[in-house]
């Protein structure tokens, strides 16, 4: 059952290579222990990746290892910065990409203010106390998203919300933006 199957991978595998070069991974023999598998010598630099393949609830994994000396005739195509340049883009593959980017759920954070506090201090509020925040309640907060400020916007309320209204876009694609400090 098992030849099979791995049949059917190398095949795979070698359709996936064919926009790099003319591949035909071919079975030899299977070993159930790695340690018997010899596939280059100890000190030789290797690529592995490991496949987790799972048949009506049974499965194990696939380790394929490429060893360095095979990718060297191609070593200058997987260097290319974009691979889609010299193969054509694909246009289904971009646009499920851009739907799906879409669809992603972001984190966004309001910060109303930073502060400074010994370790001791914080360990000693408890509950009903207030912090005292320092700004100007007219300021701009600041919206981040994955710990880079990308929004400033003032606070308000909407329809019985607190809400923001962005008054700058730091990270620029709209028409009259101010300059983006993250580039």
């Amino acid at each position: 059952m098992v030849e099979p199957l791995i049949r059917v991978i190398l095949s795979d595998l070698s359709m996936s290579f064919s926009p790099l070069c003319a591949v035909n991974f071919r079975f030899e023999r299977l070993e159930l222990n790695s340690r018997f598998a010899t596939i280059s010598r100890a000190a030789n630099g290797v690529v592995l990746a490991r496949f987790g393949i799972d048949m009506d609830g049974r499965g194990g994994d696939v380790d394929l290892i490429l060893p360095h000396a095979t990718l060297e005739p191609v070593r200058e195509i997987l260097l290319q910065q974009f691979m889609g340049e010299k193969f054509g883009h694909d246009g289904i593959w971009e646009s499920h990409l851009a739907q799906e980017l879409w669809n992603t759920d972001v984190t966004l954070d309001a910060v109303l203010e930073e502060q400074s506090m010994n370790l001791q201090d914080i360990m000693s509020l408890s509950p009903g106390e207030m912090l005292v925040l320092r700004r100007d309640p007219t300021a701009l907060v600041q919206l981040r998203c994955g710990g880079k400020t990308i929004f400033r916007g003032r606070v308000g309320k909407k329809q019985g919300h607190v809400a923001v209204r962005i008054e700058e876009n730091l990270i620029g694609g709209g028409a009259g933006d101010r300059p983006s400090a993250y580039s």
